[in-house]
């Protein structure tokens, strides 16, 4: 009996291969092939692929109201190999790796999915649409492993497990049904899109299951905020001589020795005079290390400090698939009992690293709340490989340094002692209504350390006031205070709002605020942690006032339910048509707020025309109308006659946007975009030309070409140059001249060859991996 399994990604494929002796082999008496994915392999065709007939094409392809909400039952909820564009444009489809697959499969005896065990259920899903991709009947069973260490994975492979079939296998019908209510989902974006546009406003408006409740949360914080209006009061208070304060609780209804003036108080001051102090109870009180973090927690400390989501999610992943940190996409906050004993031999070396003194580390018995059995991958914390320095993380990317740091600490403070502290209760003789209460360390244990609380706390919620003892003797004094202001929304903020409604794991919460805070349709920024709207933001925020997507109480139910079609306690279909009642009620409220947008938002900026060209093409006689300005550069009278000659023009002119010079030959031509044929200048293809013939840039990253460098490119050979990097730092670089292909279309470039970095010999991977 052979097995296939189907590893996550390249760097999993290799670490399989090194853990059971091979590629291919035998491992504890059973044959195997080990064989790689990339992530999703597959994904949803467009709505309109979706469905049959001509009439519901048309319908499916609309963004208008009056074609929504979609009936989920004409959605034949096709999948097609996956198509990804690279940094540069190129596009490169997974259809090869799926063949791959099916030729792998040939003569095996069981697929095994062998991806990460995620709560989303996420991992089987992507083993599952392969494996129907490819159209095996065969037996499908299932490796789980904690994480990528050897002996995990040969424990996996030697509790291999048998699946049913998938529509009776719980994980898959839970991240399958998560899939297709987010594919419905899409219709929100559509309807909030087309309600801003009918209003004037140009823009694409994201509307999402997580995405909404982000944005909601924070506009009304920032709305809080705004609204607030400081009212300053007054009123009498003591100190004693070690500067402890005394107070009166008040009573809003009852008392009234706040005053809106200070003179006010300093008449109510003059009734008091000086006083012994007398000390009520001293009582000795501990607090144990709060919980492990989890990729939320971690990446809001991070983002404090000025690391954003995307790249602390992009560094962690690169860190776990070296060893050094754990599985990241755990919901567990606690690691298991064997865990523990694997990592209590690591934690001098760990704490050498991150410079924690071993000893504050003299906790050896395991907390409850910390290890206990029962998890999958056991909560966020140093991987088995320890590295030597944290110096030695840096080329895993810009946070990895500081994410080891803060990790390590975390999960080093479960090893520290409690914190000790005396809890001091004191009263002013002479009037005993004013109280104080105070915290006089002992033993500072964990904190010594690391303290979880303190450091996910928004602002300074997280600093308790200590103080060495009471005085002896107090007087009064007039204290200003104001009203509360409530706090601006940060990423520590928003992660103690999702936390509360239990809405997704850490790793998706970080994962979503990334993609919300980047990219030309971002609903917020994120400056250091600081959360604020962008003007597509507040277009989404008005949208989703008494709107359900925005509604974090929705959100959790809807992740329960889903929770539920896992257990088979509903049916798919039933949390399927919550998405059609949500859109349907979510429909009438976009269009009904899209009219205050004017009034909360502001103008729409006016809506400026291209300049057009109408004409006679003479090639073909048609007469046509195109654009008189291409990539910043505008035509003159002369070219104009040109192009509508058939001729073919050079141009030479900066991109408006990078300032990059470019040259270019061309012609007017045919093209399409999103369905519509339109006329325009159309550069000619690579093909069109020879390195000799092609037009040759004058200068590329700050370097301008000599005659004789344009000569050695334009025979074939590779030269090195200096270049200007967009830091303006100066570097050297092998460049050749040659085609590349950007968006579907080749043309001749400048090619740089980049010195490949050492990479702490970690398996090279080509795709991109779920994080």
């Amino acid at each position: 009996m052979t097995y296939l399994l189907l590893a996550e990604k390249p760097s999993a494929a290799n670490n399989f291969a090194k853990a059971l002796g091979g590629m291919t082999g035998t491992f504890n008496g059973k044959p195997y092939k080990v064989q790689t994915l990339y992530g999703h392999m597959l994904e949803f065709v467009e709505p309109h692929e979706m469905v049959r007939g001509d009439e519901a094409k048309e319908r499916f392809k609309l963004w208008t109201g009056n074609a929504m909400p979609w009936d989920p039952k004409e959605l034949t909820w096709k999948k097609q190999a996956q198509v990804t564009t690279n940094a540069v444009g190129k596009k490169s489809s997974k259809a090869k790796a799926i063949a791959d697959v099916a030729a792998a499969a040939k003569g095996v005896s069981a697929i095994v999915i062998a991806t990460d065990k995620d709560p989303s259920g996420e991992g089987q899903l992507i083993g599952w649409e392969v494996i129907q991709a490819i159209g095996w009947k065969g037996p499908v069973k299932r490796l789980y492993f904690i994480d990528e260490s050897e002996k995990e994975l040969q424990k996996g492979f030697t509790n291999i497990q048998d699946l049913p079939s998938y529509d009776k296998d719980g994980e898959y019908v839970k991240a399958n049904l998560r899939s297709r209510w987010d594919y419905l989902s899409l219709q929100l974006t559509r309807l909030s899109t087309d309600a801003a546009r009918i209003h004037g406003y140009r823009v694409v408006v994201r509307q999402g299951r997580l995405k909404s409740v982000m944005t909601k949360l924070v506009a009304d914080q920032i709305n809080l905020v705004k609204a607030y209006k400081k009212k300053p009061f007054y009123e009498v208070k003591y100190k004693d001589d070690k500067d402890n304060v005394y107070s009166r609780v008040f009573d809003e209804d009852r008392d009234r020795f706040r005053f809106a003036s200070k003179g006010e108080a300093e008449a109510d001051a003059r009734k008091y005079g000086p006083s012994k102090v007398v000390q009520d109870s001293v009582t000795k009180k501990e607090t144990a290390p709060g919980k492990l973090l989890d990729l939320g927690g971690l990446a809001s400390i991070l983002g404090a400090q000025g690391f954003k989501p995307k790249e602390v999610l992009a560094t962690y992943q690169k860190m776990y698939e070296a060893k050094i940190v754990s599985y990241p996409r755990t919901e567990d906050k606690f690691i298991s009992v064997e865990q523990f004993k694997e990592m209590l031999p690591l934690v001098p070396k760990i704490a050498a690293v991150v410079g924690a003194d071993m000893k504050h580390l003299t906790y050896r018995s395991m907390r409850k709340t910390h290890v206990k059995d029962g998890g999958a991958h056991g909560a966020n914390r140093p991987g088995l490989k320890v590295p030597s320095a944290l110096k030695d993380l840096k080329d895993y990317g810009p946070s990895a340094m500081a994410i080891y740091e803060t990790l390590a600490k975390n999960f080093l403070a479960m090893f520290g002692e409690n914190y000790v502290y005396n809890s001091i209760k004191g009263h002013i003789e002479r009037y005993p209504e004013f109280t104080t209460i105070i915290n006089v360390p002992i033993s500072l244990g964990f904190k010594a350390i690391f303290d979880a609380d303190k450091e996910t706390a928004d602002d300074d919620k997280g600093n308790d006031p200590v103080s060495s003892g009471l005085g002896r003797s107090a007087n009064q004094f007039v204290f200003e205070g104001v009203n509360k202001k409530p706090p601006h929304p940060t990423h520590k903020w928003l992660e103690k709002q999702l936390s509360r409604y239990e809405v997704g794991t850490g790793a998706t919460r970080v994962s979503t605020l990334s993609e919300v805070t980047t990219g030309k349709t971002a609903l917020l920024t994120d400056s250091r942690g600081k959360l604020n709207l962008t003007t597509i933001g507040e277009i989404a925020a008005v949208m989703l006032e008494g709107s359900l997507i925005g509604d974090p109480a929705v959100t959790e139910k809807l992740f329960k339910a889903m929770k539920d079609a896992g257990q088979f306690k509903v049916t798919p279909e039933t949390v399927l048509h919550t998405a059609t009642q949500l859109i349907k009620h979510d429909k009438e409220v976009f269009y009904r707020n899209a009219q205050k947008l004017h009034s909360k938002v502001g103008e729409p900026e006016p809506i400026v025309e291209k300049e057009k060209v109408d004409g006679l093409y003479v090639p073909t006689g048609e007469k046509i109308s195109f654009n008189k300005e291409w990539n910043g550069y505008v035509f003159s009278d002369q070219e104009v006659q040109k192009l509508l000659q058939g001729e073919v023009i050079t141009i030479e002119g900066k991109n408006p946007t990078s300032g990059v010079p470019f040259r270019n030959e061309g012609k007017l031509d045919k093209s399409k975009f999103k369905g519509h044929t339109f006329w325009g200048f159309k550069r000619l293809d690579a093909d069109a030309y020879t390195a000799k013939t092609a037009p040759f840039p004058t200068e590329w990253s700050g370097h301008k070409f000599t005659s004789e460098e344009q000569v050695r490119l334009r025979a074939g050979e590779k030269i090195k140059i200096k270049a200007i990097s967009k830091s303006k730092k100066t570097y050297e670089v092998e460049i050749t001249f040659e085609v590349e292909k950007y968006k579907g279309t080749s043309s001749w470039k400048i090619k740089p060859h980049f010195e490949e970095r050492a990479n702490y010999a970690k398996p090279k991977s080509t795709r991109k991996s779920r994080s």
